[in-house]
């Protein structure tokens, strides 16, 4: 099973390119900090603005640094199932241990659509599929009775939920009938996530905090749950910071106070405002992160 802290990667840039020093840079600091795993190439990787040979570069840098240390997660979720099989067989070919998946947006499935993309997807790659479910980002989601159902597909193992429901964890586990991955997708409430069954976060915060945000996780896997509330509390400035603005400005930003890479994110995501920029750096310095 995929479990605690799993970081939900940047993808560092410099003049428009993709920037493989920092790439490596960071992929190496976050394995010396002690992460779970790794996520190349999701929301938070820029996905949708990365060219296929980006994305598949990406994948193969932070599997070549990691260097079997930690699991990578590959980013390979697409609205088009071919187009999922085909990112979904290269991170294979890479190396990568599971792939992510996010499906639905903009053709809007119902569930019986969604279920029929991830079996394609299922029935026609070889790796570990974790389901994304993040239904603010594609309008539809997947429903507790259809998680139970796909997890009955052997590789479905697992899923990245991020539909504000704290329920779920429960109302899933009560279905499925395998051990299975219940990942939060929400830094702010990974506490309360794992409190109701789920065993970790893939996290953007932890691009900027990764000690921190482990040390969550650990004490949530040893059950004491009041700990890593407390430490919660104490990141909680940080976790709602680096959303002021849309993902990532805010994770490259605080990157780049940290010195691993330049701030620069692809249109349409906009460089922060001075304030945004100031309420991140007032965030890292009370965590002595800077």
């Amino acid at each position: 099973m995929f479990q605690g802290a799993i970081t939900a990667l940047i993808t560092p840039f410099s003049n428009n390119r993709l920037d493989e020093d920092a790439l490596r840079r960071i992929v190496r600091w976050q394995i010396d900090s002690g992460i779970n795993g790794l996520v190349p190439v999701g929301t938070t990787g820029e996905s949708p603005t990365l060219s296929e040979a980006e994305h598949k570069r990406v994948i193969e840098i932070t599997v070549e640094e990691a260097n079997k240390a930690v699991p990578i997660i590959a980013g390979a979720g697409s609205n088009n199932p071919l187009e999922a099989v085909t990112y979904s067989r290269h991170a294979a070919e890479a190396g990568a241990d599971a792939t992510l998946h996010v499906a639905g947006y903009y053709n809007r499935p119902n569930q019986r659509g969604l279920y029929a993309h991830y079996e394609y997807v299922h029935n026609h790659t070889d790796l570990p599929i974790i389901v994304y479910n993040i239904p603010p980002r594609a309008v539809v989601g997947v429903d507790v009775a259809t998680m139970a159902e796909l997890a009955k597909l052997e590789r479905i193992v697992g899923v990245k939920d991020a539909t504000g429901d704290l329920t779920r964890p429960i109302r899933e586990r009560a279905l499925i009938q395998k051990p299975f991955s219940y990942l939060s997708g929400d830094d702010v409430t990974c506490v309360a996530y794992n409190v109701s069954g789920g065993n970790g976060c893939i996290s953007v915060t932890s691009n900027i905090a990764p000690k921190q945000v482990v040390e969550v996780h650990r004490l949530c896997r040893e059950g004491n749950f009041v700990a890593a509330a407390e430490l919660q509390d104490k990141l909680f400035a940080l976790h709602t910071a680096l959303f002021i603005e849309p993902n990532p400005a805010g994770p490259k930003y605080a990157m780049s106070l940290l010195g691993f890479c330049s701030e620069e994110a692809r249109l349409p995501v906009m460089p922060l405002l001075d304030s945004s920029k100031e309420t991140i750096r007032h965030a890292m310095q009370a965590l002595e992160l800077i």
